[in-house]
């Protein structure tokens, strides 16, 4: 629609979590060093953040880097229990004929796990929206798969991946336990008002357009209603282009944005 007004090759601000538009930041770089050194280093990690940060899209851009080495398992609704947990991943590492009882189940991974680790193959377990996680029994699972592993290595990588409220339910005393097996973690904020302007303007030289489109006043406000969180900047700016367009505008200003919050304010709550 906008596209063509704007010189843009394709909508900038999507919400799908295509890793060419990961805006490296200096946070969103570190993580996703972090997570690519807990895959080679085969640790359990945990990666948090407020929603709409950029964990699925660092996640992405993490299972992207991999080649034929790794086995990527992507469980994105891990309202699991033990067994489902365990059933879902033994399918995804191939297990055919998966049986009936658990430790029937572990038994298989465990021999399947065997044959990738042969094959020089480790399997990487990405656990997306993990505060969905339905119980301690199923994190207590995730815990024992950490046990699959040689005298000098771990032969599977886990990457759990989940909302502020995950990281503060893993403090209770009854996950010590899990704590301990963690071998990576790190907490994805918001972007600064610098950051969100480069943030801006990066998504709209991957989509085509090379000159200044938001003024900084615009990008002020972007940054003022959205606090910094890449998904409500992405709703704003794609509304105020769409705004623009319809108004026939070469350019977004605070004008815009101010035109557009009581509009769209019930997405941003």
């Amino acid at each position: 629609m906008y596209e063509r007004f704007y010189g843009l090759q394709e909508k900038p601000f999507s919400k799908t979590p295509d890793p060419r538009y990961l805006y490296k930041s200096r946070q969103h770089e570190e993580a996703l060093e972090r997570i690519l050194f807990a895959i080679q280093e085969k640790e359990l990690a945990v990666l948090t953040g407020d929603i709409g940060s950029g964990k699925t899209t660092i996640s992405r851009t993490a299972m992207d880097s991999l080649d034929d080495s790794s086995l990527v398992v992507n469980i994105i609704n891990p309202r699991l229990s033990p067994a489902q947990f365990l059933k879902t991943i033994s399918k995804r590492l191939g297990i055919k004929d998966i049986k009936y009882f658990k430790q029937d189940i572990i038994e298989q991974m465990s021999e399947r796990i065997a044959e990738l680790y042969e094959q020089h193959i480790t399997p990487v377990v990405f656990v997306d929206e993990a505060q969905l996680i339905p119980s301690k029994d199923t994190i207590d699972e995730i815990r024992l798969l950490t046990n699959y592993q040689l005298d000098n290595m771990n032969l599977i990588t886990i990457i759990l991946i989940g909302q502020t409220e995950f990281r503060e339910r893993l403090q209770a005393k009854h996950y010590t336990a899990f704590r301990q097996r963690i071998g990576m973690s790190y907490h994805l904020g918001s972007l600064g008002p610098e950051d969100t302007g480069k943030y801006i303007e990066f998504r709209l030289r991957i989509a085509g357009r090379s000159e200044p489109l938001f003024t900084a006043s615009a990008v002020e406000l972007i940054h003022k209603y959205s606090n910094g969180i890449p998904r409500t900047i992405n709703t704003l700016c794609s509304n105020a282009l769409l705004y623009g367009y319809g108004e026939e505008l070469n350019t977004i200003d605070a004008r815009v944005i101010e035109a557009i919050i009581d509009d769209i304010r019930i997405s941003l709550a």
